[in-house]
């Protein structure tokens, strides 16, 4: 590990109305040159986040930040260099991006990063720029109401949903699923199974989660799944699932939560601190409100995830 200071960058995840990531091509006399990357450049000193990738964007692709979030923090060790990469997603700012500096510049689907070469610290980048900010979790052991529930977070526009159907029989989970993979399919929703659930590995989802049991108990990343996330408690896990190379994670309970009133809660400032130790996004869980997502962005979240948040009106 470096012992200098590390170099404190701010990037921008840049989208456009169509939901097209902006990503430019370093020029080859840059530090990674000759790759791809998310738009950005150092913090001078006494600037904020804000105001650097504000300054730099202005700079580089000559449009104005007009509001910008918290995405996902990375500190990475180069050979040569140690990086602290501060993200914020850009959610709203006026002008038509060009390559000011002759860099060129392309918007691409987030599905289609993977195909664009990067330097080793943005790889994280694009999995929470893939992700949204929200994660239902559907649970119950009836059939007639987890379809009524998912049909509802559908309609709400819930995109990542995990089926935690731990109560379900083998034979009912197989009927649950052949019912709700086709409506995520339709939604353009992505539906993944919980590990602890009968028969997951044979349903046929694009995605698992793994209880932190599950997690702990691998020595590598299930494959033939595009999203492989897991439940994590404290910052030994988190860093368990970063060394296998889980997609994302969900920390709980950060807040008292009436289904684990046993829980001892993380709280906001515990969160933080276990997050700021990978590179990873996460997703918070428990005694989640619609309301705390903003909050839990700044704390280092990607987002948040819940049973009944995302039923409620």
């Amino acid at each position: 590990m470096s012992i200098n200071k590390p170099v404190h960058v701010a990037v921008g995840v840049i989208k456009n109305n169509q939901g097209h990531v902006l990503i430019s091509f370093r020029h080859k006399s840059s530090h990674q040159g000759g790759l791809w990357e998310f738009p950005g450049g150092k913090i001078e000193p006494k600037e904020t986040v804000e105001q650097a990738l504000a300054r730099e964007l202005k700079e580089e692709l000559g449009i104005f930040v007009e509001a910008s979030i918290p995405l996902i923090k990375i500190r990475h060790q180069y050979t040569d260099l140690e990086v602290l990469l501060d993200v914020r997603e850009v959610t709203l700012f006026s002008g038509n991006p060009s390559g000011i500096e002759g860099q060129e510049v392309n918007w691409v689907d987030p599905d289609q990063l993977s195909n664009y070469k990067f330097p080793e610290a943005n790889y994280p980048i694009i999995t929470a720029a893939r992700l949204p900010n929200e994660y239902a979790i559907l649970n119950g052991a009836d059939i007639e109401n987890l379809l009524k529930d998912l049909n509802l977070i559908l309609n709400k526009g819930g995109k990542l949903i995990q089926a935690r159907v731990k109560a379900l029989s083998g034979k009912e989970v197989i009927t649950f699923f052949k019912q709700a993979i086709p409506l995520c399919e339709k939604n353009r929703a992505c539906l993944l199974v919980n590990s602890a659930v009968k028969n997951a590995d044979i349903v046929g989802v694009s995605g698992i989660h793994l209880t932190a049991m599950d997690l702990l108990a691998l020595k590598q990343k299930p494959t033939g799944y595009i999203w492989v996330s897991a439940s994590c408690h404290n910052l030994q896990e988190l860093q368990y699932a970063e060394k296998i190379g889980v997609d994302f994670v969900v920390l709980a309970p950060v807040l008292p939560t009436k289904t684990h009133i046993d829980a001892k809660p993380l709280g906001w400032e515990c969160f933080k601190e276990i997050v700021s130790q990978v590179n990873l996004p996460v997703f918070a869980l428990g005694g989640m409100k619609k309301g705390d997502k903003r909050a839990a962005q700044e704390f280092g979240a990607q987002g948040i995830a819940g049973i009944t948040t995302f039923l409620k009106s």
